[in-house]
């Protein structure tokens, strides 16, 4: 079965119930958001009965709750300690996360890996470890952290198979923790995605690929190995839709949720168009100009 949906808002007012409605119009079994603002920690209070006619309205509409992914805001940074209050303020705040997550009954939280500043790979990497320790030592719900593979820009933890290893290998709730695969990011890390196979192999020899609980699809702006981070729209990048298709019908992830992250056209979303274009394995070299004209009218 395809698991295909893309990220959603998700406001204070309907909360969950924004996130499903908006899902459902672009033809999505499943989806991801932020608990509040990726840019900032502020969280309003989760209503319950929201979150029951939200999961009233998943029933209805074919989404599949329990493959729902909830990512953490881009600013905490689990990498980095510097400053030993900034490290435990990532710490806490992760750690409400998780009771969100909880509460909401999501099981996936995404998080990026965290950026070493300066401090050296090793450093970031023990940092990380130490952290998600803390973070799940008292912990005893189910909900899974998934390391986002990151296209190593800067002085990013986790665009290297390995340093996820050691993150993994050191955490003590190992079985707690996941792996979020970003085609994008994999691109600009120097992963060749038209030998997505032997990805694969590798992964699972190293990692295992019963790790793996999503998958961030999206092209990418840049050349292979560019380490910089930068989504296009599916089709329209470096990567390519033949190659895009091949992951997300990858036998091996069948049952893996996939997300699409790609760039809004002209203050359009694009996902109804390219989750349309991937159920039916056709390009349409349309979708960009058509989301454009939309934008004019």
């Amino acid at each position: 079965m395809l698991l295909i949906g893309s990220h959603v808002s998700f406001d204070q007012k309907e909360q969950l119930i924004k996130s499903v409605r908006e899902a459902s119009s672009y033809g999505a079994n499943t989806f991801m958001f932020y608990t509040g603002a990726p840019q900032n920690t502020r969280r309003a209070n989760l209503d319950s009965t929201l979150t029951k006619t939200a999961i009233t309205e998943m029933e209805k509409n074919g989404i599949i709750f329990e493959q729902v992914i909830v990512h953490a805001p881009y600013i905490v940074n689990l990498a980095n300690r510097k400053e030993e209050d900034k490290f435990a303020f990532s710490v806490n705040f992760l750690k409400q996360e998780i009771v969100r997550c909880h509460t909401l009954g999501c099981r996936y939280l995404v998080l990026h890996p965290g950026s070493h500043v300066g401090e050296g790979m090793d450093v970031g990497i023990q940092n990380i470890i130490d952290g998600l320790n803390l973070i799940l030592d008292d912990d005893d719900s189910d909900v899974m952290i998934l390391l986002e593979t990151m296209a190593g820009k800067g002085t990013e933890v986790g665009s290297k198979l390995e340093e996820l290893k050691k993150i993994i290998d050191g955490v003590l709730k190992t079985e707690r923790i996941g792996v979020c695969l970003d085609t994008c990011h994999l691109n600009d890390a120097g992963y060749d995605l038209t030998k997505f196979d032997e990805f694969l192999k590798k992964f699972d020899s190293l990692i295992g690929l019963s790790r793996i609980h999503c998958v961030h699809v999206n092209d990418s702006k840049n050349v292979f190995g560019a380490k910089k981070d930068r989504h296009e729209n599916i089709g329209f990048g470096t990567i390519g839709f033949s190659t895009l298709i091949s992951i997300i019908y990858a036998k091996e992830l069948e049952n893996v949720p996939k997300i699409l992250e790609t760039p809004y056209v002209e203050g359009n979303p694009p996902y109804r168009q390219e989750i349309a274009m991937i159920k039916a394995k056709k390009f349409d070299e349309n979708l960009q100009k058509d989301l454009q004209k939309i934008s004019k009218k």
